[in-house]
């Protein structure tokens, strides 16, 4: 649990955080003078985009929150789900179409309720790589053999790099 303290100094670096974006863009966009109106435009439709989608996410959120109990995601995507977890975090990750901004709130839900450091990255990765929509599309397009291919070098990379993480955070910790 935080203490106030480390809110406050988490509140205070994201804020600097923030503040070295801007004036960082602001910089570019001076010297860049013609990229100003794209760049306001793209982050305009950004921020709209997100103002729609967010609250949403929020409610969702706070929903799983209240509803979804900490044993629950402990035993299946915790410290001792093994492999099945990092499954059944591939396949959780896989099933939204949304953009992957959305994912990181729920992401850092799940590392509160007891998930793997490894659930989480695959549960991310398989987000912004894995779709079954996507799928379906590449099967149309592309071939079966295509698609199968890269769903099975992505799912082992995507396992790996999970595992890996988890030991180096371990390492450091």
């Amino acid at each position: 649990m935080k203490t106030s303290n480390n809110i406050l100094k988490d509140i205070y670096r994201d804020t600097a955080v923030l503040l070295i974006v801007v004036i960082i863009a602001s910089g570019l966009l001076v010297t860049n003078p013609l990229k100003t109106e794209p760049v306001l435009s793209i982050f305009w439709n950004y921020l709209i985009e997100m103002m729609f989608i967010l609250p949403a996410v929020m409610v969702i959120m706070g929903i799983f929150a209240v509803f979804v109990p900490d044993a629950m995601i402990e035993k299946y995507l915790g410290k001792y789900s093994g492999i099945k977890g990092m499954f059944t975090a591939l396949f959780i990750g896989s099933l939204p179409t949304g953009p992957l901004y959305i994912a990181f709130p729920i992401a850092s839900q799940l590392i509160e309720k007891g998930a793997r450091v490894s659930c989480i990255i695959v549960f991310l990765s398989a987000w912004a790589c894995l779709k079954i929509p996507q799928e379906m599309m590449e099967f149309q397009f592309l071939g079966g053999k295509f698609m199968l291919l890269r769903l099975f070098f992505t799912v082992m990379l995507v396992t790996l790099m999970g595992i890996l993480i988890e030991k180096i955070l371990q390492k450091k910790q």
